[in-house]
């Protein structure tokens, strides 16, 4: 049985990373999510959809990236949305409660330190939150599954 799963990150390391666990939801029904126009097709990653970029800057870009990743919510209806960031993504999680559909977010395997701001705010809409470092997620209260190094 095949789960509709909408999968979004910024581009560069964040679409990097989601790219190395896409074998995960291999066989599942995948829409491809992300801010950079030519990054699917260099990943062959389809069938995608690019939404505008945003950070917590641009009130106006955070606009027009919401109302396109809601269209493309109501269109698609996954079932589960999940990112590995940045502000795009957690846009995408916060809709994706909206519409019914399951979240997760996988922080970075750059933030080493500490849970990034964008997962930060993440928490508060996934429903599986995790950190790709055990310290990060102990200290953050998130949860550590492995990571893609």
């Amino acid at each position: 049985m095949t789960s509709r799963i909408l999968v979004i990150a910024s581009g560069g390391g964040h679409w990097q990373q989601l790219m190395e666990v896409r074998a995960a939801w291999a066989d599942q029904d995948v829409l491809h999510v992300t801010t950079m126009d030519d990054l699917p097709q260099r990943f062959d990653a389809t069938p995608f959809e690019i939404v505008p970029d945003c950070n917590r800057d641009d009130k106006r870009a955070i606009l027009a990236c919401s109302w396109a990743l809601l269209r493309l919510l109501l269109k698609f209806r996954p079932k589960v949305v999940l990112s590995t960031g940045a502000l795009p993504g957690v846009i995408a999680l916060a809709l994706g409660k909206l519409v019914g559909a399951r979240t997760i977010w996988l922080d970075s395997v750059a933030n080493a330190e500490e849970m990034s701001m964008s997962g930060k705010v993440a928490r508060r809409f996934a429903d599986l939150w995790l950190s790709q470092w055990p310290h990060v997620a102990e200290a953050a209260g998130a949860e550590h599954a492995g990571s893609i190094l």
